[in-house]
């Protein structure tokens, strides 16, 4: 059985509009892994994509916590773009305090494309990010003083930045060996 069998990772997606392409790359790659994935929305309600497609998540992000199969902390939370990202995620209140709390305990944390900015504004971002390619997203994090580099991901410690849909492959393998090198139990 592989190390990552016994590992979980909340995937957290806007509630509209998230980016099929970051989520069902990463999904993909942790599930062949043998990860435990849980995705949340904040409604917990059906969600479209910004092609059109439509997924149910497992739950509503206020719940995070009360996810079957999942006991104490996640390995890694991954946060995924798209234009609904602006509306249900860069406000969002719960958000910060799940990540800057598992971050402290040292999971892997990630954000792709315009999720990026909840990161910032959490003020975990501590390095150069990956510039996105959405102009809300780079006017919001320039107002931020993020420091944007044009390199599909960046990596510093247990954080990973992805620029979008174009880095999934490689954003996907630095999560996997993150959680792979990382010690939380």
């Amino acid at each position: 059985m592989s190390i990552l069998a016994r590992k979980n990772v909340l995937i957290i997606i806007p509630k509209s509009q998230f980016c099929e392409e970051e989520l069902y790359g990463l999904r993909s790659a942790l599930k062949q892994r043998g990860v435990h994935v849980v995705v949340l929305s904040k409604s917990g309600q059906e969600v479209r994509g910004l092609k059109r497609d439509k997924f149910q998540p497992d739950g509503m992000i206020v719940d995070w916590n009360k996810q079957p199969g999942v006991q104490g902390k996640y390995h890694a939370i991954v946060l995924i773009g798209g234009k609904g990202a602006k509306k249900s995620l860069w406000d969002d209140s719960i958000i910060p305090q799940i990540l800057t709390d598992h971050y402290r305990a040292g999971s892997v944390i990630g954000a792709m494309g315009s999720a990026l900015v909840v990161l910032m504004r959490a003020s975990l971002v501590t390095g150069e990010i990956p510039l996105p390619r959405e102009d809300d997203t780079r006017k919001e994090l320039e107002s931020l003083n993020a420091v944007c580099v044009d390199i599909p991901v960046t990596s510093l410690d247990s954080m990973v930045f992805g620029q979008g849909e174009d880095s999934i492959d490689e954003f996907s393998q630095t999560i996997l060996n993150l959680i792979e090198a990382n010690e939380v139990s």
